[in-house]
């Protein structure tokens, strides 16, 4: 029987937009990969169609529907041989191979017929396997193929409970028994219909107490028909936009959206566009099932008020796509994706410019009012917001951030820096009591920004009010200047030393205070600024800024530092090295800004035909190290008896130090290339020369010739972990 295509779709009430996307894709896969469990999906082509018409799936999500389309769907899943094992030879048949009762008792349960007139046979068609160490008993038989009807029930309600619904709503079913928590269903939102069609057929399924059919409902005001009755599974999108006016797809009716958006927005002016926000598009595409973009006003007068907030207003509380200039500037038009067409779209204008408007109006009644108090002024009162209860207050977090942006600026750049970066670190947090913060969290930092320009500061301070949060997320941009990089760098600090020390580590799952962000924050500043700064120096000035409410800072900060390499591991291998490139330069230490650059070195050295050879031999070195009491005081020459040891001690005498000279100069390329010459003394050494040789003064300076020779071969990188 040829295969056909399947239609299911569940109509539903409006379904939650942000998570509409999702729902949709998991229904459809689900259904596929239960039904091709089954066997009932086909990936033979039957020879009349196409070579590419092999089973296809095609997920479709509007707000009040989720369906998925399959082609080649069988009627009836093959019949397959099944081997049923019983139970050991030993245990199965007596001494003269005659079913023992455990073996008719098995038989039996599984629907064999065991009379004494059809044993005989029954026991001859067993088949004997080994099964481990004894021999087995297997009955073999043919199993028939699950029916589509039998296979897409069990699909349906498998794909239904395997939705990731945010939140499961409990509801009565209309036809069912008025008494509460009778006929009680739970889905994500009200079920009203259910298709299910193969080919033309209907296929007899219920879920979600619903008897599947064949007709479905389109658009609530604009569908020429309702209900509409589907032909087969194959008309399925084109009726729903025919006799419907909805587009099925999701993903069709986000490019329709976006086409729409990009004409009317060029309609609307030379050189505007929309805000572009994929989050927004994809939510909008969720609450409409025919799109329709329209182009609304408001008042200039309200341009007064930061873009950020009119864009932030438009966006979250109303779904709408404001509209820039080519520069980038907010203008006074701001389009909407409406879900209706009528002939004279005025009403509709109308009233979304109704809607928005009273929204301005708190924007800018809260930017007039916020503007009444100046930053500084509102510094005092964080003394009474609790950060943390085990770090006090965000007035003595603020006193931290101070301390440690201090102590950065004056590393920087001096007592200037020093004296700037401390006035934008008082005033980073004073934006979190403003009433436009309040409203729209989402601003802080960037209406501090604004408050500061107001309140007369200097532009560095006013970035860096809003720049110390950044970077916010992955490929998020950087502070802008270096009063920025200090508040930033500083509050991140404050905040990853504060949680180690009490043991706040975030886990696997959990990461509420953003820890592992502000790591890779605390390591991109560091890496792509080329910031001279000493790391381990840098969290015992955070720690000391803790004063004693740290209680073993010296243990958690080296846990902290542990955790900002494995952090830094991650980047490197983002920007393209390997995590053994990684972990080798990482070992050595070097200065965090010149990571890259140590890196790109031990890539060349790692080409070199003399990198392999020096990598084994630095690692031997290191063992030998390890078992060996350690000692800082250099060879002694005189003691020096073999030839290969004098060998390799004079040419460690002329490499060395130009080696440590290029390695200062911070040419790390060229001092591993002036080390690879040291292959062959080496590898000499190695061949005539017993490090620990019974003489205590010939072994404890051997060792120290190899001390000296591991500590100037690893400045870069542990060149072991390219062994």
């Amino acid at each position: 029987m040829i295969p056909k295509n399947l239609l299911v779709e569940i109509f539903v009430e409006e379904l939650p937009p942000k998570a509409l996307k999702k729902l949709g894709d998991a229904f459809a896969a689900v259904l596929r990969d239960q039904l091709a469990a089954q066997g009932l999906v086909s990936h033979q082509v039957p020879a009349a169609t196409p070579a590419d018409a092999d089973a296809r799936l095609t997920a479709y999500a509007t707000p009040r529907r989720l369906a998925a389309h399959l082609t080649h769907v069988a009627e009836r899943a093959a019949d397959k041989a099944v081997a049923h094992k019983l139970m050991p030879v030993s245990v199965g048949l007596d001494a003269s191979g005659q079913p023992t009762p455990a073996l008719l008792k098995k038989l039996a349960a599984l629907g064999v017929d065991t009379s004494a007139e059809a044993a005989a046979d029954v026991v001859a068609t067993l088949r004997r396997a080994p099964e481990g160490k004894t021999e087995a008993l297997f009955l073999e038989r043919t199993a028939s193929g699950a029916t589509l009807a039998e296979g897409l029930h069990k699909a349906l309600h498998e794909a239904i409970a395997k939705l990731p619904i945010p939140k499961v709503m409990t509801y009565q079913l209309e036809q069912g028994t008025p008494l509460p928590g009778w006929d009680s269903v739970q889905f994500v939102r009200p079920a009203h219909g259910l298709v299910a069609l193969h080919g033309d057929a209907v296929v007899p399924v219920t879920a979600l107490g619903l008897t599947a059919g064949r007709t479905t409902h389109g658009h609530r005001f604009e569908a020429a028909a309702d209900p509409i009755a589907l032909r087969d599974a194959d008309s399925y999108a084109a009726q729903l936009w025919q006799e419907g006016a909805v587009i099925a797809s999701f993903e069709q009716r986000r490019a329709a959206i976006a086409d729409q958006l990009k004409t009317v927005a060029a309609q609307a002016g030379q050189g505007l566009h929309a805000s572009d926000d994929d989050a927004l598009l994809d939510e909008v595409t969720a609450l409409v099932e025919r799109p329709n973009v329209l182009i609304c006003r408001f008042e200039k007068e309200f341009l007064q008020v930061p873009q950020e907030c009119l864009i932030l207003t438009m966006k979250a509380n109303q779904k709408y796509f404001p509209l820039l200039d080519a520069a980038g500037k907010l203008t006074n038009q701001f389009l909407v994706v409406s879900n209706i067409s009528p002939d004279d779209p005025c009403a509709v204008i109308g009233g979304n410019e109704r809607v928005v408007r009273p929204r301005l109006a708190d924007a800018k009644f809260f930017f007039d009012q916020d503007r009444k108090k100046t930053l500084a002024s509102r510094v005092p009162d964080l003394a009474k917001v609790v950060y943390h209860n085990k770090l006090g207050t965000q007035g003595e977090r603020i006193e931290r951030v101070r301390a440690i942006a201090r102590a950065i600026g004056e590393q920087l750049g001096g007592a200037t820096l020093a004296k700037a970066a401390d006035q934008a670190a008082m005033l980073a947090k004073a934006d979190l009591l403003t009433d436009m913060v309040g409203e729209f969290p989402e601003l802080q930092g960037v209406m501090g920004s604004y408050y500061a320009r107001h309140d007369g500061c200097p532009q560095d301070i006013a970035h860096a009010i809003e720049d110390h949060y950044k970077p916010r997320f992955a490929g998020d941009a950087l502070p802008r200047g270096e009063v920025g990089v200090c508040v930033a760098l500083a509050d991140k600090l404050e905040t990853l030393v504060g949680m180690f020390g009490i043991g706040n580590l975030p886990t696997g799952e959990k990461d509420p205070f953003a820890l592992r962000r502000h790591a890779l924050g605390v390591i991109r500043m560091w890496v792509e600024k080329q910031l001279p700064l000493d790391l381990p120096a840098l969290l015992q000035v955070a720690a000391q800024s803790f004063g004693t409410l740290l209680a073993d800072a010296a243990a958690s900060n080296a846990q902290l530092l542990a955790f900002i390499d494995e952090r830094a591991l991650g980047y490197l291998q983002g920007r393209g090295y390997s995590a053994q490139e990684a972990e080798a330069v990482l070992a050595a230490r070097p200065p965090w800004r010149d990571l890259p650059k140590a890196l790109d070195a031990l890539r060349a050295f790692a080409a070199l035909p003399e990198a392999g050879a020096l990598a084994a031999a630095n690692k031997r070195i290191g063992n030998i190290l390890k078992k060996a009491e350690a000692s800082n005081i250099p060879p002694d020459p005189a003691l020096l008896r073999e030839p290969a040891e004098k060998d390799l001690h004079a040419t460690m005498q002329r490499v060395l130090p130009q080696a440590d000279a290029q390695f200062t100069a911070g040419d790390y390329a060229a001092s591993l290339q002036t080390l690879a010459g040291l292959r062959a003394p080496v590898d000499a050494f190695f061949d005539g020369v017993m490090v620990n040789a019974e003489d205590q003064a010939l072994r404890v300076n051997r060792l120290a010739l190899l001390a000296q020779l591991h500590q100037a071969m690893n400045r870069v990188a542990d060149l072991a972990r390219l062994a």
